[in-house]
C-alpha cells in the first residue's frame, strides 16, 4: 500500500480478513467505489468536512484498535506516523492507559532506598 508520503508499507492482516475483503488475485485488493461509499457516507453522516470520507476509516480503525487495548506503538507503524505525539491523540481510548501507570509503575512493590537499609548503615 502507498502512504500519502509514498512510502510504501505492509499492514498483516487475517487470513479471514482477506477473504472477506479480496475480490481478484492481482491488481487492487478492493473492488470499490469511492464515490458510492462517500455518498453513502454523507447519507448517515453529512457533516463530514470535505475530503475526509476516506480518512474516516483511518481514524474509526485507530480509535478502536486503541479501545481493544492496542500498543500505541504498534499503531504509530500502522498509521506510519513519523513521531509518536501524532498517535497519542489516541491513547486515551485504551481501557487501561491509567491502570498502567500503577500496574507498571517500578515502584509498585515499595521503595527501597539502600542508604536508610540495615545493612548500608551497619545496624542490626
Amino acid at each position: 500500500m502507498a502512504a500519502k508520503n509514498s512510502k510504501k508499507r505492509t499492514v498483516p492482516i487475517t487470513q479471514e480478513v482477506e477473504k472477506t475483503v479480496r475480490t481478484v488475485d492481482e491488481g487492487r485488493l478492493f473492488n470499490v467505489s469511492y464515490q458510492s461509499y462517500r455518498l453513502h457516507l454523507r447519507s448517515v453522516k453529512p457533516d463530514i468536512p470535505k475530503g475526509q470520507a476516506v480518512h474516516i476509516l483511518r481514524h474509526t480503525f485507530a480509535a478502536h484498535f486503541m479501545m481493544n487495548g492496542g500498543n500505541i506503538l504498534t499503531l504509530q507503524k500502522i498509521l506510519d506516523h513519523a513521531n509518536i505525539q501524532q498517535t497519542m491523540t489516541y491513547a486515551h481510548l485504551a481501557p487501561d492507559y491509567l491502570q498502567d501507570a500503577t500496574k507498571l509503575n517500578p515502584l509498585r512493590d515499595g521503595i527501597h532506598i539502600p542508604s536508610t537499609s540495615e545493612d548500608f548503615c551497619g545496624v542490626p
